[in-house]
């Protein structure tokens, strides 16, 4: 569990084929040094295992499902990516509960300035716009954001300096994939509300004869 707020910006030092998966090393300021071998830290908002250490650098395996699913796969040597360690138990909650399971991949389609903040637009996949509402919570790329608006496909966010300038969004422009996790909150309650609707299509009136009523 996260939080999706990034503690630092990583750097891709390789990333291999490796079995059906890939093999990603990070370079990193610190936290290479504070972490140890299983540890799970979120690379741009996808949830990955330590399995090595050396110096300043982790190296992750991800595998298959990770790799079609997020852009993983689209990664190259020199980029940039949002850190986060796993949430510790007496850790402060300041964004979101993320998981650090991807629900899809985004688009940036804009970057506008707006006085002392920056709005940023996604186009999201078709089947993530239900779980997204105004004022409501998204990680991008691991960053924990609110949503101020949505129009049909395309969610915005308005960004404050001090966010741009610790995040992968310093260097984000239109076109830029992006990884997006819909509010874990929102994805039990539109569960919760397909199970009662599915429990109402099978009270019928055959079923109640049936059963005595």
């Amino acid at each position: 569990m996260f939080t999706g707020l990034v503690e630092e910006i990583g750097r891709i030092d390789s990333i291999r084929p490796a079995g059906t998966g890939l093999a990603l090393w990070v370079a990193t300021q610190r936290i290479a040094a504070e972490s140890q071998i299983g540890d799970s830290i979120a690379i741009s908002g996808t949830c990955l295992t330590v399995e090595e250490l050396r110096g300043n650098l982790f190296r992750c395996y991800a595998g298959t499902e990770t790799v079609k699913l997020t852009t993983v796969g689209r990664m190259a040597a020199g980029q940039s990516v949002n850190l986060e360690r796993a949430l510790a138990a007496e850790s402060r909650l300041g964004g979101h509960f993320v998981q650090g399971h991807v629900d899809g991949v985004g688009k940036c389609v804009a970057r506008v300035p707006e006085g002392e903040t920056t709005r940023f637009s996604f186009e999201v996949p078709a089947d993530l716009v239900t779980y997204i509402a105004p004022k409501g919570s998204i990680a991008m790329d691991g960053i924990s954001l609110t949503v101020t608006a949505i129009d049909g496909g395309v969610f915005s966010v308005a960004i404050i300096p001090q966010t741009i300038a610790n995040t992968t969004l310093r260097d984000m422009r239109p076109g830029a994939e992006v990884n997006l996790e819909v509010d874990i909150i929102a994805k039990y309650v539109a569960r919760m509300l397909v199970g009662r609707e599915e429990a109402k299509s099978s009270l019928t009136r055959e079923f109640l004869t049936e059963h005595g009523f």
